[in-house]
């Protein structure tokens, strides 16, 4: 990332400065995101140099958090057409910068300072316009694509390299302190403004359409869309991981790797 953001200097001369107070003046991944995200969440009730400490904390303490960092901005390097560089999406992308700040309230959450995670939420919630619960679980190379309208409720769970479109909720059933959330399982692709609501099993390689409202349980493999939910086909590969294609249904790719039951009633 060092070089590319070097690259990007010599291009843009007006971003020399951000460029190398945000990236190319750090000695390690860790200290830049925290510097970096801290000016982000700053705010008159928290200065830039506490939550920056914060964020340290947690990177310095969770080595899983460490791995995560680097297995999430490459999912968006990777997977997302519109990204050109490792900086982009360190600096630019707000899911990203979401994903990271959950990370650290809720590295605080289990470590029983909850008031302060929840600081963290909030702030989120008012930056970037992303909610997630600080006692969801996320797992690791996970993308949130564009971000806005993303919610993930407290006893929500997503696994290992699911991508999340724009909109999409991960919702409870309303009861008030028991398990009401989706578990989304490995791999998975929730398409822009899905709707996933109460303690249901969302299978590994499943892909939601958008627009879809997903109440009862997906087998894994499978695509689905419609309100309700409707299973209209599954993947040829029973291992394939349609987060990481990105390719929506109607296009050539899906088209090639999807076995089409049909859609009646859709």
């Amino acid at each position: 990332m060092r070089y590319e953001a070097r690259i990007e200097a010599e291009r843009e001369p007006l971003l020399v400065s951000f460029l190398y107070s945000t990236i190319l003046n750090h000695p390690t991944l860790e200290s830049a995101l925290s510097f970096h995200l801290a000016n982000r969440l700053s705010s008159p009730a928290m200065l830039s140099t506490q939550i920056m400490s914060l964020i340290r904390e947690a990177l310095d303490a969770d080595p899983e958090f460490r791995r995560n960092l680097r297995a999430d901005i490459l999912a968006v390097r990777d997977r997302d057409p519109a990204c050109t560089c490792l900086p982009d999406v360190f600096l630019y992308f707000k899911g990203f910068h979401a994903l990271q700040t959950y990370r650290v309230a809720h590295y605080l959450w289990k470590s029983g300072r909850r008031i302060l995670a929840h600081y963290l939420q909030s702030q989120v919630s008012q930056n970037f316009q992303i909610d997630i619960h600080p006692n969801a679980t996320l797992g690791s190379g996970i993308m949130l694509d564009h971000g806005t309208g993303i919610v993930i409720g407290e006893t929500a769970h997503l696994g290992h390299n699911c991508s999340v479109l724009h909109h999409v909720t991960l919702g409870g059933s309303g009861k008030k302190g028991v398990d009401r959330h989706p578990k989304v399982g490995n791999g998975v692709l929730l398409g822009a403004g899905a709707s996933v609501l109460g303690n249901i099993k969302i299978g590994d390689g499943c892909q939601v359409g958008a627009g879809t409202l997903v109440i009862e349980d997906l087998p894994p493999g499978v695509v689905a869309v419609g309100v309700p939910a409707k299973i209209i086909g599954k993947f040829v590969d029973i291992t394939a991981q349609p987060s990481i294609g990105m390719n929506q249904l109607g296009s050539k790719e899906a088209d090639e790797n999807i076995i089409m039951y049909g859609m009646d009633g859709i």
